[in-house]
């Protein structure tokens, strides 16, 4: 029987997550991905993620303290970003650079060093390439800032509010990993052949660039500005569902219940009332809960983690062309982790084909 997309195959043990999509569950390592995003920092979670365990004062400082010296750009990669086409998109700009940090100190098995520079990394990329394209001077990382409250500065320029830094970190931590999507499956694959990490990161995010797996929540953002402008989020819906329209936002092909990412990002978003885009999220989502179980009864449709990534992303005044490249600034943690797993007991991945063309005549 062949298993279109290797649907439903397991291919790997994993201590690293649970997707249970049935029960509305994430988990990493034994915790709630919930409760992470709320109680911790991105470092730590990170750390944790790549660790087992979480670190105590002393670790932490000098595991943040490593992410913070990482941030910076080589001389070589400032070149390659001023010189790579102005039309290249940024997932190929991020791919490119990575790529290139393939040295002879990138061997395998990969190491939390070799870790800590992309991670430490992305977020410069992302933003330095972003302000060249809008002929807008660098901004120089900012050592006194955390890791996600830097990428803001660095694109922005100014210190970020704290209720955006704190809702982007608890965004960068949902989304740090789940599972053996297609990105992380890429990344597992070209680690097992002993190949180095900075080859399977760049695959990783060739995978992620793909608008089936990495797509920005764009639509998410035409369905609350649409909503903006008639003033009712009532009559938008509900003329949405009655042509039979997606709503953006809702429902997902893992998760049977509300999106666990979803939920916490709610919790967290809720605490920030007075920031009128996440004021809206919130209605615009109990409406269209209220108007899906009226006319998509028993289809079991709530929100995803792309309708708060979408608030939260707007909210902070993110570019739309942005959504995918920050979605990888946070996911490049999980595939880490998974490449290390993999690292561990590693035996080549390497699925069978069925042949289904025709046999020369003998």
């Amino acid at each position: 029987m062949v298993h279109a997309g290797l649907k439903g195959i397991i291919a790997a043990e994993s201590e690293i997550s649970l997707v249970d999509g049935e029960k509305g569950q994430l988990v990493y390592r034994g915790e709630w991905a919930a409760t992470l995003a709320k109680e911790k920092s991105f470092e730590e979670v990170v750390y944790f993620l790549w660790n087992r365990t979480f670190p105590d004062k002393k670790l932490l400082e000098k595991f943040s303290t490593s992410l913070t010296e990482a941030r910076f750009l080589k001389s070589y990669q400032k070149e390659i970003l001023d010189q790579l086409p102005r039309n290249m998109d940024m997932m190929s700009v991020i791919r490119t650079v990575i790529s290139s940090m393939g040295d002879k100190e990138t061997t395998f098995p990969s190491t939390q060093q070799q870790g800590i520079r992309i991670v430490g990394l992305v977020p410069t990329i992302i933003a330095y390439r972003y302000r060249l394209l809008n002929d807008d001077s660098f901004v120089e990382p900012d050592a006194s800032l955390s890791h996600v409250a830097n990428f803001l500065y660095m694109l922005k320029g100014i210190v970020p509010e704290e209720n955006h830094v704190r809702a982007l970190s608890a965004y960068f931590i949902l989304t740090m990993e789940h599972g053996l999507n297609a990105s992380t499956f890429a990344a597992r694959v070209i680690a097992s052949t002993e190949s180095d990490l900075v080859s399977a990161i760049t695959g990783a995010i060739g995978a992620m660039k793909g608008p089936l797996h990495g797509g920005a929540p764009t639509g998410v953002i035409d369905l609350l500005d649409e909503i903006k402008r008639e003033g009712s989020a009532d009559r938008v819906l509900r003329r949405k569902l009655e042509n039979k329209e997606k709503l953006m936002g809702f429902g997902h092909r893992i998760y049977k219940t509300r999106d666990p990412r979803a939920s916490a990002l709610s919790d967290i978003t809720s605490e920030f009332y007075d920031d009128e885009e996440f004021k809206l999220a919130h209605e615009v989502e109990n409406k269209a809960v209220e108007l899906l179980k009226e006319l998509k009864p028993g289809r079991n449709l709530y929100a995803n983690v792309e309708y708060y990534a979408a608030a939260i992303l707007r909210s902070i005044e993110l570019p739309t062309e942005l959504f995918t490249p920050a979605f990888t600034a946070a996911r490049c943690a999980g595939w880490i982790a998974h490449v290390f797993e993999q690292n561990e007991n590693n035996r080549i991945i390497r699925p069978s084909s069925t042949y289904i063309g025709d046999i020369p005549a003998e």
